[in-house]
């Protein structure tokens, strides 16, 4: 007989969460996901953000483990203050979706061991879901994590970033969460710098973005800081980096404003 593959060997069961609302629970990603391009729309990351909130980060997974989370309508609509009607659809639209959604990890060829290796890096694909199931009467969606992203996910004990879920609650923008994620890195030093290659691939931006700069500063860092700062109670300075005259790394400096309360 031959070797049995290792989605043979894939082991699924159910996460049983107690006492916490999803707004109370922490969001827990490896610092490689969190810088991957991820690949969701606002209402797939707030899917998979609840998800992921509901996994113990801390628990090492055995091999082949693939974690499977229930997320209800309502509470749902709790957390991100939607109506019932407007939960159910993103529920369904969400679970439809997930599971063709992949995260594109790059790792530069020079970061490869001591030999650089080529000019071009490594580009990994991984699924979020190997499963995704949306009952339309009872209004819950059904999770089952893709056994290689559990490590990303579950057993942390450096290099992740941690946050609350209900900090990106409020947020109204895809990109806002993703610099959020990118900011709370760095969270305790209170700067973050990013070549321009690494912010573009977190923020899924297109190829005529990539290509223009003033695009990304109007589209996607403008807008974004503005909502942190409106919604979640930052204080937030950025400077583009250059050499010459090409933008090459962001800078962004951040604290908490102490004067603003959250808004939700």
């Amino acid at each position: 007989m031959g070797k049995s593959s290792d989605l043979e060997k894939v082991e699924t069961y159910e996460v049983v969460t107690t006492g916490q609302t999803e707004g109370d629970r922490c969001v827990n990603m490896s610092n490689a996901l969190i810088r991957a391009g991820q690949g969701l729309s606002l209402a797939e990351k707030r899917l998979m953000a609840s998800a992921v909130a509901m996994l113990d980060s801390m628990r090492t997974p055995r091999h082949g483990e693939c974690p499977v989370v229930r997320i209800s309508a309502a509470d749902y609509a709790e957390t991100f203050d939607l109506d019932i009607n407007t939960a159910y659809e993103q529920l369904q639209s969400g679970a439809e979706n997930l599971y063709h959604r992949s995260i594109v990890i790059f790792e530069p060829s020079y970061k490869r061991g001591s030999k650089k290796i080529g000019d071009k890096g490594t580009i990994t694909r991984m699924r979020w879901v190997g499963r995704a199931s949306y009952q339309e009467k009872e209004g819950w969606v059904e999770l089952a994590f893709w056994h290689e992203v559990v490590p990303h996910l579950m057993g942390l004990r450096k290099q992740f970033t941690t946050y609350k879920l209900q900090q990106a609650s409020a947020l109204r923008s895809i990109y806002s969460w993703r610099l959020l994620e990118l900011l709370m890195r760095f969270k305790d030093t209170g700067w973050a710098q990013y070549s321009i290659e690494d912010f573009c691939q977190s923020m899924n931006a297109s190829e005529k973005q990539k290509a223009d700069f003033a695009a990304i500063r109007r589209k996607i860092i403008e807008p974004a800081v503005k909502e942190l700062m409106e919604k979640d109670g930052w204080l937030i300075e950025w400077k583009p980096i250059k050499a010459g005259r090409k933008v090459t790394d962001i800078k962004f400096t951040f604290l908490k404003n102490p004067q603003q309360q959250l808004q939700f």
